[in-house]
């Protein structure tokens, strides 16, 4: 094998993440040491944080009375959980920067997350590469390679843009960090078929920001495949209880007002802190008729999602599949569709609902960037697109983010790049389970028909 068949081969094979990602990951740490050394921290919301913690640790427990310098307290009691730890860690939040040590600590352990749920989901860990590669006859094939030399270019641009994700952690000091490790634990764990470590991270993850609830159609349908309806149910209760666990201390005081604060879904959002939809106007933004718009979309994006590419591995329609969700298939058909959820269905699935969601936002700020930004390269992978599109949209998204204050030409290139993943992912998960379903889908029908014959 030559040189060259080595470099490909090294940044093109999947096999080669196990050694890559410790690489990738020490190099982080040092971008990180860097950003802690170089850049000044920006106060945003850290003091109002730890404001509130003070509040509840004097003995507040009314969450409609909690308040601090950006206003109340809207989120649920993870969030002061981590925070009151964090309190006492920083001296009161006056150690900003052994704040930023354990923020950076904090990426380093969601990146390694987010490359282990790559890894198994198959997928080559230097995206910039394998986006310009395609799976031929179960081997890994070069597209143009050769041909295209401003993708190499290109290519340690959006390298950089990769690593450059820790500036949301260490500069800002966001909950949604918290958040977001949580929801890639939770995928990782799925991935691995521990589901019940995978439950409770969820559900922690919901108790600091309820941002991750847009993953939670995603969720129901891998356990309901995975595990069948009743397994799945009894995940599902344990994931309430661990929410009414995290909110115990706050019930008796106010249980509505730690609801209403907490899980609020008619927050009124400002216009001028917006990023997705300032193109639309003041006047379109803040109407109801826009929000409808909005939910009527994101309802039919989830009931499209569902219908033609979230139920495949039972190869089943969804009128049937709705049908024989309560009944008890034979074990053998329950065994053949739970071995269909593999873990690039899970990553799959799970990134599709959460970019749904977020193209279907009343509003997005630039924390959610940390959402986006670790789902964006597996979507634009899967999607199958070709590479100097995929290269377009990536850049233009995280030019488009790093727009401050949005702009109408920012906003728009914002929602389109989340337009184009949503698309992307759909058409390229189109042929997923296509041939196990050819062979074993008119039997598996006929058993959901017939239950009782094993």
């Amino acid at each position: 094998m030559d040189l060259y068949t080595q470099a490909i081969d090294l940044i093109t094979n999947p096999k080669h993440t196990k050694w890559l990602s410790p690489t990738l990951l020490a190099f982080d740490t040092l971008l990180c040491t860097l950003i802690i050394w170089k850049i000044p921290y920006t106060e945003i919301d850290w003091q109002a944080y730890m404001q509130q913690v003070a509040q509840y640790l004097g003995g507040e427990r009314d969450y409609t009375l909690i308040k601090g310098g950006t206003g109340p307290l809207v989120y649920p009691a993870a969030h002061v959980y981590i925070y009151t730890a964090l309190y006492y860690i920083t001296d009161q939040g006056r150690e900003i920067a052994r704040a930023q040590v354990l923020f950076a600590a904090l990426y380093i352990g969601v990146l390694g997350v987010v490359m282990a749920c790559y890894r198994m989901a198959q997928v080559c860990l230097n995206l910039i590469a394998s986006v310009l590669v395609e799976r031929e006859g179960g081997r890994w094939s070069v597209v143009g390679w050769e041909s295209r030399p401003l993708s190499r270019v290109l290519g340690k641009i959006l390298a950089y843009f990769w690593m450059v994700r820790g500036f949301i952690f260490l500069l800002r000091l966001f909950n949604d960090c918290f958040a977001v490790g949580a929801l890639f634990v939770a995928v990782y764990a799925y991935q691995r078929r521990m589901w019940t470590v995978g439950s409770l991270a969820y559900s922690w993850g919901v108790g600091v920001k309820m941002s991750l609830l847009l993953a939670l159609p995603a969720m129901g349908v891998v356990l309901l495949q995975a595990l069948g309806w009743q397994r799945a149910l009894r995940q599902a209760l344990l994931m309430g209880q661990l929410q009414v666990v995290i909110a115990l201390p706050f019930l008796p005081t106010n249980a509505l007002g730690y609801l209403s604060r907490s899980f609020e879904l008619t927050r009124q959002f400002l216009y001028r802190w917006t990023v997705n939809w300032r193109f639309v106007g003041e006047d379109v933004f803040l109407s109801q008729g826009f929000s409808v718009v909005l939910l009527s979309t994101h309802a039919v994006l989830l009931v499209l999602f569902l219908s033609t590419r979230w139920i495949k591995p039972t190869g089943l329609p969804l009128p049937v599949f709705i049908r024989t969700v309560l009944q008890s298939p034979p074990l053998s058909i329950r065994r053949q569709i739970s071995r269909h959820i593999t873990p690039s269905f899970i990553l799959t699935t799970i990134l599709s609902a959460n970019a749904i969601g977020m193209l279907c936002a009343r509003s997005l700020h630039y924390q959610f960037f940390a959402y986006i930004a670790c789902a964006t390269p597996f979507l634009l992978w899967k999607a199958g697109l070709h590479p100097v599109l995929l290269y377009a949209v990536w850049t233009a998204q995280e030019l488009a983010w790093n727009v401050y204050p949005s702009t109408n030409l920012s906003s728009t290139v914002v929602v389109a790049c989340l337009a184009v993943q949503v698309i992307g992912v759909w058409w390229g998960a189109r042929k997923d389970f296509d041939d196990a379903n050819s062979a074993h889908g008119v039997d598996k029908a006929d058993s959901y028909e017939h239950p009782h014959v094993e």
